[in-house]
Order: C-alpha cells, then structure tokens, then sequence
C-alpha cells in the first residue's frame, strides 16, 4: 500500500508540474516563425525533439546537440560537420544548410570561389566566376550566458530545412548557410546549470534575484576563463583553432556575430560607430553593413521591436568575431539582445523575458541571409576587389615584406609561425644567410613574409604599431601586435635584393635533439626555451635534483668550449637518488624538444665549477591562485591556462574568501591578480603576511600589487587617481567633451617597451634587454628609491603600439614595471601589467615562471 500512495502522489505531482510548466511555456513554434509558412511533415520542430518549446528553458549543450544531429537525419538540406572538442569534451558542431545539389558539391564549390582561385584568375585576366554560391556564415552565444542566440539557431536552423516557400528554395539554390550553433559549449551549460539550479517554479522577474547573477567564473567564458570573442586573431585557445581552418574552408561573404548586453538595453546592430572602423577594413564594407542593416530593421519594425545601430559599439579590434571576417573579405556583422540573462526580468523597457529575446536573433537571422542573398551579386563582387586591391595596395607600400628573426627560441618561433599560417599567411624560409642594414641574419633563423600575397590586410592588422587614431575611445584593445606579444625581431624589407628564398612556403618539422651521453658526469639545459619551465618542473616532479647557474661559465662541449649564460639548468650526476634518472632526464628531453647537454667533468676552463655555491638548488613549486568574486576571472585563466596548458604545473583555484581557513604551508607559491582584496579579514592578511616572512613567495599584479602595498608586504609607491587627475587640464571642456576625456584617461590596451635588468634572476633567459608587455591599466609604481629592487623599467618612450595619451606615456617613462625584494625568509614580486595577457604573450610569460623557479635564486632585502 505505501509504494501504491507513493506512486499516486508522485503522479499526481509530476502531472501538476507538467501543468505549471505548460502554463509558463514560452511561444510555440508559429509566434516564433508565423503562421503563413509551409514546412515538409518529416523534418522535426525543435520542441519534437527537446520535449518542450524553444524558450521554456535553458536548454544544455546536449540538448542543442541532440536536435541538430535529428534535424540533419532527416533533411538532404543538411550537413553536419564536427569540427573538433572544448576542454571538457564537448562537441563543437558546425550545420551547413543548402540546397542537395549545393552539399553534394560543396568542395568543388567552395573551390572555385577560393582565394587560390581567385588570385590565379587574376593573374590569367579573368573576370569572376558566374554561378559562384553566396555563402553567409551565422556564429551563436560565443559567451556561454548570451544563450539566446543559441535557441535561435534552432529554429532558424529548422526553417531553412523543412520550408517548402518558393523564397526559401530559390535562396538556398544560391547560398550555403553555415552555422555554429553554440561557439562556447563549455560555457553555455555553465550558465544553464546556474540558471536552473536557481530557477523557480513561479517564475521572479525580480533583478536581484540570484538566479541573474552568476557566481565565479561565469558562463560567458570557456574551460580556462577565456573570453572567446577576444581569440580569433590570437588563437590561444582550441575551440577557436578547431574553427578557424573551417572558417577558411568556407570563406564566407557574410557573418553573423550573436551576442547579448545588459538587460536595460534594447537591440543593437552594426556598422556601429562610424570612426570607430578600423582603417584597414575598406569603406564599401561598412556601407554594405548599412545596406544590410536595413534589412534588420525592417524586421524589427514589423514587430514594433526596440532597436539601435550606430552608438556604442567598434568595429576596430580584429579578434572578434564580428571584425575577423572585415579583414578576410568578408562583412561581419555584430548582434546584442538585451538579456534577461535568465527567463524573465524587470528592465526599464518593461518585462524581458527570454523567449522575447530569441526572436529578436531569430528575426535578424533571417534578415542577414535574406538582406545578402538579395545583395548577392554585390556581396560576391567585394570580396573579389578586396583580394586584388589587397595586392595594388601590397604594390604602393614602401617596403616589400617582413623579416622575422629569432637566434635561441625555437619553440616561441615556431608557435609565431604556426600562428600565421593559420591565417593563411605565406612565410618563405631563406635558403642562404642575408645582410640586413649592417645586421647578419642566419638563414636557420630567419624566415620572410611577402606583403603581396592574398592576405595582405591580416599581415598588416598582426605587425601593425600604429600609435594615433581618428578615435581615441576604444571598446577594446588598441595594440595587439602580435611579434611584439611572442618577442619575435621583426624588420621591414624595403626591397629583396639579395634575399634567397625557398619556393614552397614554411612547413612545421619534427625536431629531435640528440640523445644525452650516459654515464655523464652532469646535464645542463638552457633557460632561454619556452618550454623550459615545463621541463624543469616534470624532472622536479619526479625527483631529479637540479640546480640553477647564477653565474656564466664555459664548459667543454664535444672537445670544444661552449659559453653558458646564468639561468642554465644544471643536473648533477652526483646528486642524485633516484636509480632511473638518467632515463627521465633522456625522457623528457624528446618530449619537450629540448637539447641536453653532456658534460665529462665538473671543472670548467671559464666561470664557476659544477660544486660552486653558485648553483642554487631549485624546488618543485606548489602554486595557489587566489580567485573567487572581486577577482578577475579573466587574468586568473590567463595564469592558469599558462601554468597548466602550457607548463603542466598545476594550479591550486582558492576563492578569497575561504583564504583565511586554508593552511598555506604546503604552498611555495601565491598568485593575486587583479582584483578587490579589500574584504579580506586583517586576520587574513596577517597569515599571509606570516607566511611569506616563512619563506613563501607572493606574486601580484595590477590592482591585488597595488593592495599589497597598502597592506605594507609590498615596498612601492602607486601614482594616486588625484595626481593622474591633475595631468589634465579641464578648464576649458565643457559637457560634450566628456567622453573624450574618459577615453584620454584610459589605457584600453596598448603594448609598452621596458629595459630589463638582464643579470637579475627574474630576467633568465632574456638575451635582450628590451621587452614589449601588455599594459591595459593607468596604475603606475614610481621607481623605487632603493637599489636591486627593479627587474624591468620602461623606456623614455615607451608606447609600442597602440593608444595612450601622452600625458600618461610621460608618466609611465622611466618608472618600474615589476619589483621584486625580500619580505623575511620570503620574496614579494609585483607588477603593473600582464605578462601572459590572452594566452598569447610568450615573450613575457617567462618573467612569471621565472618568479616560480627562480624567486631565492635573488636577495634583496629592503628598509621601510
């Protein structure tokens, strides 16, 4: 009798749910896509296959999955493509939707559009092909909490698979639409489970309510707390590797960009802001971006919707998703829905509610297919010129190319290179050495970039150091040049007399280093290899005793006398306890790509002997990053993705506020970046400051250096917001300037130069004494007045490339970028910028592995 009234009652609830849930459903399919259209019986609506109706829900990334694999079984309109997996192992999907003979012939298509063929008809004098397809390229919820254009993918998605309108068929026969349903999975199902977890069975429009606020790290990022829509030209993480060759393979007319914005908004479509264009990216781009903005806003109109264009918004960094494709030849086209960022919420505009904004990127879905298919011919006609008049403007040029030289990083060369051949540039090795302005460059070492070639504009958008703008208020980075970021030399070549070049473009190659010697009498390898730090904490790891010159010295290497700078990693056979030592070391140097060296004996002709107290003995590192709420979700996956992507040194995730309960003696090393530390407990500051004077390491940036400072762990002085204030004189603006001002205050994102102390242990591995860092911030450390405490210091000029204003270029000059001293037993070291910046900062990602290693291979006590 109790399981028989335990299933009554479980019916009886489960049927009132159902109930309560169908009450609270969002629109059926028809107030989404109309009454008036015809569709085919067999192909699936999405709630056929979900069980409920698009926006009843958040719907996980499975669930996204799982309808479109439906969907392409049964249409002969669809093709499903998997491109490749997030770190979690999701799927990323792409759907292409064309007519069957257009998919049953896609490579062949695609190939004659291509802009191979492109470029070898103009060379022969041939006009463009006639009959080429349009294509048109839709991209959804590339931050995982701006999900509604991921529901709409769906049923636009739908609609062009099983409409039978003779509209739709004629459009199809002449365009290939491909989707990315979700750009971020990871992300995505983040964001929903936080939002289902906190949804209610009666439904809270209320702001406040938990359910709009996520904690940390929200969905709008990926794995590593990337965000995604910053990656295109970077490239650091897979998801936006996996997409980029396929991007290519299609090479789109148009793209589509779908995000949301805050709830209080309306809708937003480019061109945007008109001097906010970055000037690579050619007139007629932002005037068919208008023409096809009309299109969205007569869709819009229809449905008396709230909407604007050109106000906030810049279409001047070219890693985004809606600015890649403007220096690619195509027209990208960004897309904010106000969001409800949960089901429904009470904004100024009246009651948002999820379904409202799917509709929206589900009416400018449509819009964008249907605006170029009916501005096809134009459409295919731009991306045409833009290639050829890539190659008249690569001819007007003062100079023909780039040369590219890196003497000792193979591995941070290599990296630069693969990226540019991802963006489809050519690099040409050269087969004989060359003479460049007085300057010897070996042909081992140095490749060439042609600016005649397809790609010109993405050439010139990663090497370009432009330092003055039209428009100096920038939604996004300012400089971004991506040789300064790996620290790869690169020259102009005004012309290329002289310069041997190989005919096929570079290619990676296996690299093997030679296999160590057995019985050696000791092992070294160098510091100025990228993956030097991986290779060092694995052999740490497993028990191989190593230590670290602090001094130069020269050993005999295969009978001859081989120079080896301080920061070279020596392993000596005499320390060792491990009986398959030498196997590790072997070991890892294949894996890693990483020459060892053999040494006979522990005398040396030149420097310190192999038993001198001048190799400082190096310990495995136990790292926790301090994250949580007030702590930038951003920077914090930065350091991770490099200690943990790159280096294979994991990461111990703290939230600040359970800092206090954890016992920090297991940790050798802390990481605060930026962030508010202001609620942390004194009780939590003393442990901390008790644990460094035990002998722990701290390692802050921006504002957490700033906060260490106030807290006196950290011997600096910051420039106050009154005394940056005082910079600029005001008397004379009046209202209308004020935005200008804010914009002259702020360092967006700009590329600075700094000289390092290359004898200071944080500085192993750099031969030269300048390094370029990324500086996004207008906090500024004065120099120190006490000796040995800067490791790098900006130049008189120091603006690489970029915007700054000169009055904070000024203050900058001359001032410390990172310091480092002796706190007791332990070491403070702190900076201003962001030495691992998006993942792709290779040159000064080093000074941070350095402040694991090499953090007691220093001394520098200071006087308060």
């Amino acid at each position: 009798m109790f399981f028989q009234r335990l299933f009554a009652h479980s019916l009886i609830g489960g049927l009132f749910f159902s109930l309560v849930l169908n009450i609270a459903s969002a629109a059926p399919l028809t107030d989404y896509l109309g009454k008036g259209n015809n569709y085919l019986p067999g192909v699936p609506e999405p709630a056929a296959v979900l069980g409920f109706e698009v926006g009843d829900r958040q719907i996980r990334h499975d669930q996204l999955l799982n309808y479109f694999q439906r969907l392409g079984q049964s249409s002969s309109r669809v093709k499903l493509t998997p491109i490749g997996q997030t770190n979690q192992f999701r799927q990323q999907l792409l759907v292409t939707i064309s007519s069957e003979e257009n998919l049953a012939n896609l490579d062949a298509l695609l190939e004659k559009r291509s802009v191979r063929v492109l470029m070898a008809d103009k060379k022969a004098g041939k006009n463009q092909s006639t009959g080429e397809p349009l294509v048109v390229w839709l991209g959804y919820s590339v931050h995982g909490d701006e999900i509604s254009g991921a529901n709409a993918a769906m049923l636009a998605a739908y609609h062009y698979a099983a409409s039978r309108d003779k509209e739709v068929t004629d459009m199809l026969a002449e365009t290939i639409i491909v989707m990315e349903p979700s750009l971020n999975p990871d992300g995505m199902d983040r964001f929903v489970n936080w939002v289902t977890t906190f949804r209610g069975t009666a439904e809270n429009s209320d702001s406040n309510h938990i359910e709009h606020h996520q904690g940390w790290p929200s969905g709008r990022t990926n794995h590593f707390w990337f965000d995604l829509n910053r990656d295109w030209l970077l490239l650091s993480q897979k998801e936006t590797r996996n997409r980029l060759k396929y991007f290519h393979y299609y090479q789109p007319n148009v793209l589509g960009d779908y995000h949301e914005m805050g709830a209080n908004s309306s809708y937003f479509f480019q061109p945007g802001i008109p001097t906010r264009t970055h000037p690579l990216t050619p007139k007629e781009n932002t005037r068919l971006t208008q023409t096809l903005a009309g299109f969205h806003a007569k869709a819009l109109d229809q449905e008396q919707r709230l909407y604007f264009s050109e106000e906030n918004y810049d279409d001047f960094y070219y890693g985004k998703g809606s600015t890649y494709p403007d220096i690619n030849g195509s027209i990208g086209i960004l897309f904010e829905q106000a969001s409800s960022r949960g089901m429904q919420q009470d904004t100024i505009n009246g009651l948002l509610t999820f379904d409202f904004g799917i509709k929206n990127q589900l009416l400018t879905s449509l819009s964008t297919v249907e605006g170029a298919w009916k501005n096809k011919d134009k459409l295919i006609a731009y991306r045409t010129n833009f290639y050829r008049q890539g190659l008249k403007l690569a001819a007007k040029e003062k100079f023909s190319g780039y040369l590219l030289h890196e003497a000792k990083d193979k591995q941070r060369l290599v990296a630069f290179l693969h990226k540019l051949q991802q963006h489809q540039i050519e690099v040409y090795p050269l087969v004989e050495d060359y003479s460049h302005n007085g300057k010897q460059y070996r042909k081992e070492d140095t490749y060439y970039i042609p600016l005649e070639q397809p790609q010109y504009r993405v050439i010139q958008a990663l090497f370009n150091q432009e330092t003055n703008f039209r428009d100096n208020t920038f939604y996004d980075v300012s400089g971004w040049t991506m040789a300064l970021a790996m620290n790869i030399e690169f020259r102009k070549v005004e012309r290329t007399w002289g310069l041997e070049l190989a005919k096929n473009t570079w290619q990676p190659s296996e690299v093997k280093p030679e296999a160590i010697q057995q019985n050696a009498y000791a092992y070294a390898f160098e510091w100025h290899h990228f993956l030097a730090p991986k290779m060092l904490n694995q052999l740490l790891a497993q028990g191989v005793k190593a230590k670290v010159a602090t001094k130069a010295f020269t050993a005999a290497v295969n009978n001859k006398n081989r120079a080896f700078k301080p920061g070279t990693v020596v392993i000596s056979a005499g320390q060792q306890q491990k009986a398959n030592w030498r196997e590790l070391v072997a070991e890892a140097s294949q894996n890693n790509k990483i020459e060892v060296i053999s040494f006979s004996t522990g005398f040396t002709p030149k420097g310190i002997d192999f038993g001198s107290n001048s190799l400082r003995p190096l310990s495995q590192v136990k790292v926790l990053l301090v994250g949580g709420v007030g702590v930038s979700q951003y920077e914090a996956g930065e350091i991770r993705y490099y200690l943990d992507e790159i280096l294979d040194i994991p990461v111990s995730v703290v939230e600040k506020q359970r800092l206090g309960k954890i016992d920090l003696a297991g940790y050798s090393h802390l990481i605060f970046v930026d962030g508010n530390y202001s609620s942390l407990p004194e009780a939590s500051v003393n442990k901390l400051t008790a644990w460094v004077k035990g002998g722990g390491t701290l390692f802050a940036q921006k504002r957490a250096a700033k906060w260490l400072a106030a807290k006196e762990l950290l011997q600096a002085d910051f420039v106050s917001k009154k005394q940056l204030d005082q910079l600029f004189d005001t008397e004379s603006l009046t209202y209308g300037d004020k935005e200008a001002l804010a914009g002259r205050k702020r360092i967006a994102g700009a590329i600075f130069n700094t000289r390092l102390d290359t004898s200071h242990p944080l500085a192993y591995g750099y031969d030269r004494p300048e390094l370029p860092v990324f500086r996004n911030s207008t906090l500024i450390m004065d120099r120190p007045n006490q000796p040995f405490v800067s490791v790098a210091s900006y130049t008189e000029e120091p603006l690489l490339s970029g915007y700054t204003d000169r009055n904070l270029i000024n203050r900058i000059a001359n001032n410390t970028a990172l310091v480092a001293h002796n706190l007791g037993k332990g070491r403070v070291i702190a900076t201003t910028d962001n030495f691992v910046f998006r993942g792709y900062w290779y040159g000064s990602a080093k000074l941070l592995a350095n402040s694991l290693f090499f953090a007691k291979a220093f001394n520098t006590p200071v006087s308060k």
